[in-house]
């Protein structure tokens, strides 16, 4: 009977924020302590290099440790740098929640992240990313807040690549190494207008922005992004998430300009706690 309404509260809590589970970024909330996500990504686009389609498949764990820390830890496969699929890259994500400011209906959060990957991919473009694409280090801060079935998201980064020409110094004057990240999501919960049951579908729909700019570098400076999206999320412990990325404005000669996401997600809740 615990067991039941221990599932049932969950399944309600993350309903009740289910609009901020941004499918390009992450919010300030955390998921459920003591739980295990399980989460494939994919990404499609024609290159600008060429006129094949790219595409890269992003497996991840993620590991809800308790309330205020969660861990990612995630492996990148594609054939976007090469004329080949290979194994690309891993990295390591940590968010910590430092703050929650909680009342009915309305929430705002804040919290810190980092970030670490290691990539087989040589320096090719100025788009920094840390999600294939580089090896490096990412230090940021989110803010969230939530009002009933709206939620606003914003964040701020420091990107730091640490791929081995940034010493070698084979090409001085042709790569940037240092970059500010930032984003701006929106989410609102349009399914269902009442809730009867937790086994209800959620349906959310999204618009994020998503930019980038080179520090300290003359040539290929920004790029800004918009990615609309639609979420659907089945008896509060998976879901559906697809989007279409796309380049509003940008000087950055870059891999693809626009991209198509796929990824789903699975939670298993409260299974640290059953294992311990």
């Amino acid at each position: 009977m615990k067991k039941g309404l221990f599932i049932i509260f969950i399944s309600f809590a993350i309903r009740s924020a289910s609009q901020e589970l941004y499918p390009y970024t992450e919010p300030a909330s955390n998921m459920p302590s003591q739980s295990i996500g399980l989460k494939m990504g994919s990404m499609f686009g024609k290159g600008i290099h060429s006129n094949r389609i790219l595409q890269r498949y992003s497996p991840e764990i993620q590991v809800g440790l308790n309330k205020k820390w969660m861990l990612h830890a995630g492996l990148t496969f594609s054939d976007m740098h090469e004329s080949y699929f290979y194994f690309e890259s891993a990295r390591l994500y940590t968010k910590y929640r430092f703050l929650s400011m909680d009342e009915v209906h309305k929430h705002f959060r804040m919290a810190a992240f980092a970030a670490a990957s290691y990539s087989r991919n040589h320096l090719d473009h100025n788009e920094l990313s840390l999600s294939g694409d580089h090896s490096g280090v990412q230090l940021g801060i989110i803010a969230t807040q939530l009002w009933n079935k709206f939620a606003l998201s914003g964040s701020f980064s420091g990107v730091e690549v640490l791929n081995d020409e940034r010493w070698q110094k084979i090409y001085p004057q042709q790569y940037a190494f240092e970059a500010l990240n930032y984003s701006l999501s929106a989410g609102l919960l349009v399914l269902p207008v009442n809730y009867k049951d937790y086994n209800q579908t959620n349906m959310n729909i999204y618009v994020e922005i998503l930019g980038g700019r080179n520090l300290v570098w003359k040539y290929e400076k920004y790029y800004l992004d918009m990615a609309p999206s639609v979420q659907f999320i089945f008896n509060s412990t998976s879901r559906l998430n697809l989007g279409y990325r796309f380049q509003l404005k940008s000087d950055i000669y870059r891999l693809m300009k626009s991209n198509l996401m796929v990824s789903f997600e699975y939670l298993f809740l409260n299974h640290l706690k059953k294992r311990n």
